[in-house]
């Protein structure tokens, strides 16, 4: 091992195809004495003589021509192998992605990517995995390759990006009152409500805010997520939050209606995460802005467009 210098290789193949110390030593940018001192470096770990005197030329041995095409070929590999890599064609990839979706992008998310990914990528396999807030490990790990949506505790080495934030508005059924109305604050407390939520409170943000103007709500219920919210909400019984961008396509879907709610509410950011190893990979760079353009809001996207 002490006899391996891959720059060896480099000089023993511009050697090799010259025929010359001082046509090499000017290929590889360096002086002949330097490149003189390297072909008796590497006689000796090759013992024999490679190059020899006839006349005022050297010619190859026996043992120089053997090597001279094994010798190109292993440099060639090794160029390519440190050459930056060009662009991606999507078109060819061909592997797996594991993504973790939250419950609040879902809806909006897997129809239109998985639809993106098959026009673009056919060779891509998209793997959809459960929201699971409290493994934060499942990206450094490697179970998890991007996981996108409401992302709250991470592995400290995690790259988390913002995309957006979505504003919270209220669902009902047609004809509820919220609907049809003006919504007050103290109708809007009055009815029935479904609050979301994965661990079952029925208390959030939305309390602390009627807490200040002195009212409270009538939570009927808590579900884990927002599409079983909504199937309830169709009931025309009880109404329940939901991000503005992010539901729009379910509310569409089952005939809901929304309104404004009369409260200052914190927006839902919508985040990408993934593993630091994964941020200069090809296809899954490509992934994360197919991801983004997928979920972007109407008017970012058509930023997106002017801007390039």
């Amino acid at each position: 091992m002490d006899a391996l210098d891959m720059n060896l290789l480099v000089a023993l193949d511009a050697l090799l195809e010259t025929n010359s110390v001082t046509k090499a030593a000017e290929r590889l940018n360096t002086s002949a004495p330097a490149m003189s001192r390297t072909l008796a470096r590497l006689r000796r770990v090759l013992d024999d003589p490679l190059l020899v005197r006839a006349g005022r030329n050297l010619v190859p041995t026996p043992r120089a021509l053997e090597l001279r095409y094994e010798v190109n070929t292993l440099v060639g590999q090794g160029r390519d192998l440190l050459r930056p890599r060009g662009g991606l064609d999507p078109a060819g990839l061909k592997r797996s992605f594991a993504i973790r979706a939250g419950d609040t992008v879902g809806t909006e998310l897997i129809a239109p990517l998985l639809s993106a990914v098959r026009s673009q990528a056919p060779g891509v396999t998209l793997h959809f995995r459960p929201d699971a807030p409290e493994d934060t490990a499942a990206l450094r790990d490697g179970r998890v390759d991007i996981e996108v949506g409401t992302i709250d505790r991470t592995d400290p080495e995690t790259t988390v990006q913002r995309l957006f934030g979505d504003r919270v508005v209220g669902v009902a059924a047609p004809g509820h009152p919220l609907v049809s109305e003006r919504v007050t604050v103290a109708r809007y407390a009055a009815a029935a409500h479904l609050a979301i939520s994965r661990l079952g409170r029925a208390n959030g943000p939305i309390d602390d805010r009627l807490a200040l103007h002195g009212r409270t709500r009538r939570v009927v219920a808590t579900v884990p997520d927002l599409a079983s919210a909504l199937l309830a909400v169709r009931s025309g019984v009880s109404v329940c939050p939901a991000p503005a961008h992010l539901g729009a396509s379910a509310v569409a879907a089952l005939d809901l209606r929304t309104f404004e709610i009369p409260l200052p509410l914190p927006e839902v950011t919508v985040s990408l995460a993934w593993h630091p190893r994964n941020t200069a990979d090809g296809g899954h760079r490509w992934l994360r802005e197919l991801i983004r353009t997928v979920l972007a809001p109407p008017a970012d996207r058509g930023g997106r467009r002017r801007r390039r």
